[in-house]
C-alpha cells in the first residue's frame, strides 16, 4: 500500500518538484521513497512495505528499461500470474506484485486488468512511445486522481500532492457544493477543485502528446439467478468467503482486523485467525461497540485492543482529517475511522475490515421498505402523488417524510444511504446561484441501466455507483492511510462478487432481515445475536454533542462567518432548531459545518 504522483512536463527542476509533491503525502509510504524522471515526464512513489519487503521498491522498470510502473494497492493472485508470466518468456527482478503488473501490461496490454484480483491503482510510462496508461480497481477501493488544462497533467493518489506543483491552480469549484449537500461527499468526476478529476473505478485512461482518452472496462452486473436454491447460495457464500479471506491475507507482515459490533466485521475477524481485532467507542454506551468486541474476541481467542474517543478529541482532530480527506466527506464515522485506524498502526501494518458486504449482500435497512411497506404501494400513485405534495411543508417532522419518500418513483428520491438536503432546501440556504443541475442528473443514466432490475436491484445498483465509492471506500483509504496503515476489504474482492451477486432478493430481504442468506452463513460461525444483529453502522454521538453549549457556541460562530456560502440566517435557525430539540437537523448541520472546516483546510490555512 502506497502512494503515487507524477507529470507530464518540460521543467528543468522536475526532480525537486516530483520530490515536493510526494512529500506531501508521505504518510501513504514512510518507509521509502522513489523517482523516474526524463526531459518529458516525472514520477514520484511513497512506499509502505508489505511484500517484498527489501525488493519492492518503485519505480519499477522492465528488463528493456523501455516502460516504468509506479502502482498502489495489492494484487493477491500476483503469483499465479507470475507463473503464467514466466512461461512466456518475461524475466523479473524483484518478488512484488508490482512487477507483475508491470509485465502483465506488456504481454497483454489493457487486457491484464480482466486478470488482476486485488485493489489497485497504477500508472505505466512507456519511455519510448512517450505514452502513459492508467488504471483504478472494479469497485473504487484506491483512489485515482487527476489534473488537466491547457498546460499540465498530473496524476496520484490524492489531490493534496497537486498543490507541490507551481503549475497547479488551487480554485474552488463552487458548483459542487449544492449536489455535496444532497449527498454529503463529492460525486461523480468532479471535484471540490477546478480541473482536478476523479478517474472512476472501472476505467483506465490513455495520455499521449496533450490528448487523454478515458474507457470503463468493467461493468458489474446485479441480474438475478433464480436457478439456485438458497442451500446452493449459502454454499457459494461459505467457499467464497472464505476464499476471499485466505488471498486478502497474503502479506509479509502481521494482519489485523477491525471489529465493530456488526456482523460483516464480526465474521471476517472470527474466520481470519488474525491474532488482534481493533474497536473504538465513546462513553457513551449507545454508542459504543466497545463491550461487545471485547466479548467476541475472547470467545474466539484473539487480543482486542480498543480506544475510547472523548469528544475534545473527535473535534481537535476533525480539521485535519478532513484535509486527509481531499474533500469534504460529512459522514461522522469518518472520523472515527480514523481514530480505530490510529489505534490499529501502533501494532500492525494491514488491517482487514467489513466494507461492501451491505452492497453485495443487501443489508442497508431500506433495503426491506419494498417489501415492509409494500401495503402503501396499494394506494394509486397519482393519490399518493397527491399526499406527497400535501406533506411536503411537514417533511421535516416525524412521520411526514415516509409520505413524501413514497409518493416519489425511487429514481426521483434514492440517492444511496444518504440524502441530506432536497435540491429545494439546498438552494434556500446557499447564497449564489449554481450551474449544477440536482442529483437526477447523476443518478438517472444508473436507473436506465439497471431499468430490469427489482427495486432492491436498483438501490444495491445506485450504492455500488454512488454511496460506496464516495463515502465508504473513500473513508476507508483515506483515513487509513493517514496513519501509514493498509486496510483490506475481502467482501469487495472480483472473484467472490462475480459469483454470490446474482443472489435474488428473495433471499437477502426476508421481512425486516436484510441480507438474509448470509446471515444464514454467520449463524453457523457466529451467535444468533450478532449474526442477526440489526445494521447500526459506525454510529457516533454528533446528535446529541451539537446541543452541548461549548459544541454548539464553535458551530454557532462558524456559521455566523458563512456569508460566502450560505444565508447566515437560514443555517443558524437549523442550528436553533436542533439545540431546543424542534428538529432533528443533526446531519443537516454536520454536512454544513464539515465543508466550512474542509474550506479553511485548503482555501484558508494553505
Amino acid at each position: 500500500m502506497c502512494g503515487f504522483v507524477g507529470f507530464v512536463s518540460k521543467d528543468q527542476n522536475k526532480k525537486k518538484i516530483i520530490k515536493d509533491m510526494a512529500d506531501i503525502i508521505v504518510h501513504r509510504g514512510p518507509d521509502s521513497d522513489g523517482y523516474y524522471v526524463n526531459d518529458k515526464v516525472a514520477l514520484g512513489f511513497r512506499r509502505l512495505s508489505i511484500i517484498d519487503l527489501e525488493g519492492g521498491t518503485q519505480p519499477i522498470l522492465n528488463e528493456k528499461q523501455d516502460k516504468v510502473i509506479v502502482f498502489n494497492g495489492e494484487i493477491y493472485n500476483y503469483k499465479e500470474i507470475k507463473e503464467d508470466l514466466l512461461q512466456k518468456g518475461h524475466k523479473f527482478s524483484t518478488e512484488s506484485d508490482t512487477e507483475v503488473i508491470l509485465h502483465g501490461y506488456e504481454e497483454y496490454s489493457e487486457k491484464i486488468l480482466d486478470k488482476l484480483r486485488g485493489m489497485f491503482a497504477f500508472v505505466i510510462y512507456d519511455i519510448k512511445n512517450n505514452s502513459i496508461f492508467g488504471a483504478r480497481d472494479f469497485y473504487g477501493i484506491k483512489p485515482m486522481y487527476y489534473y488537466k488544462d491547457k498546460n499540465s497533467f498530473m496524476f496520484g493518489s490524492e489531490i493534496k500532492s497537486f498543490l507541490g506543483h507551481p503549475g497547479f491552480k488551487k480554485e474552488l469549484n463552487r458548483d459542487m457544493l449544492k449536489q455535496y449537500l444532497t449527498f454529503q461527499y463529492s460525486v461523480g468526476e468532479d471535484t471540490f477543485f477546478k480541473n482536478v478529476y476523479k478517474l472512476r473505478p472501472g476505467h483506465y485512461f490513455k495520455y499521449k502528446d496533450g490528448n487523454l482518452k478515458i474507457k470503463k472496462y468493467y461493468e458489474i452486473d446485479l441480474t438475478s439467478d433464480n436457478s439456485k436454491s438458497l442451500d446452493e447460495w449459502k454454499d457459494i457464500i461459505r467457499k467464497e468467503l472464505n476464499e476471499s479471506i485466505k488471498y486478502h491475507k497474503v502479506s509479509d507482515v502481521e494482519v489485523g482486523s477491525f471489529l465493530s459490533s456488526g456482523v460483516d466485521s464480526s465474521i471476517i475477524a472470527t474466520l481470519s485467525n488474525v491474532d488482534k481485532t481493533f474497536t473504538v467507542g465513546y462513553d457513551n454506551k449507545k454508542y459504543s461497540e466497545i463491550d461487545y468486541a471485547k466479548d467476541l474476541s475472547e470467545k474466539i481467542g484473539v487480543k482486542n485492543i480498543s480506544k475510547k474517543i472523548t469528544k475534545s478529541e473527535y473535534f481537535d482532530k476533525f480539521s485535519m482529517i478532513q484535509y486527509y480527506m481531499d474533500e469534504p466527506l460529512a459522514d461522522p464515522s469518518a472520523a472515527a475511522l480514523y481514530f480505530v485506524a490510529n489505534t490499529a498502526s501502533k501494532h500492525v501494518k494491514v488491517a482487514l475490515s467489513g466494507e461492501g458486504a451491505d452492497e453485495i449482500f443487501g443489508g442497508y435497512n431500506i433495503y426491506h421498505e419494498p417489501y415492509s411497506v409494500s401495503w402503501y404501494y396499494k394506494i394509486p400513485y397519482f393519490i399518493r402523488r397527491g399526499i406527497g405534495i400535501l406533506a411536503y411543508p411537514f417533511r421535516n417532522y416525524t412521520g411526514f417524510n415516509f409520505l413524501v419518500r413514497r409518493s416519489k418513483k425511487l429514481e426521483d428520491r434514492y440517492v444511496g444511504n444518504a440524502f441530506i438536503f432536497d435540491p429545494r432546501d439546498s438552494m434556500k440556504i446557499l447564497n449564489y446561484k449554481t450551474s449544477k443541475d440536482d442529483f437526477r442528473t447523476l443518478t438517472r443514466p444508473y436507473y436506465e441501466k439497471a431499468k430490469n432490475l427489482d427495486e432492491v436491484g436498483k438501490m444495491q445498483y445506485i450504492d455500488f455507483n454512488f454511496w460506496l465509492i464516495g463515502d465508504i471506500l473513500l473513508k476507508a483509504d483515506k483515513m487509513s492511510m493517514a496513519n501509514s496503515l493498509e486496510v483490506r476489504v475481502p467482501f469487495l474482492d472480483r472473484e467472490l462478487i462475480s459469483n454470490v451477486i446474482g443472489i435474488p432478493s428473495e433471499y437477502k430481504i426476508v421481512g425486516n432481515e436484510t441480507k438474509y442468506a448470509f446471515r444464514q452463513v454467520c449463524k453457523e460461525t457466529l451467535e444468533d445475536k450478532v449474526a442477526n444483529k440489526k445494521k447500526l453502522g459506525f454510529p457516533v454521538p454528533i446528535r446529541e454533542w451539537i446541543k452541548e453549549e461549548d459544541t454548539y457556541n464553535e458551530i454557532y460562530k462558524l456559521f455566523s462567518e458563512s456569508s460566502e456560502f450560505f444565508k447566515v440566517d437560514k443555517i443558524l435557525k437549523l442550528l436553533e432548531e436542533h439545540k431546543k430539540g424542534k428538529r432533528d437537523n443533526s446531519r443537516k448541520i454536520w454536512t454544513i459545518y464539515t465543508f466550512l472546516i474542509w474550506y479553511q483546510e485548503y482555501f484558508v490555512k494553505r
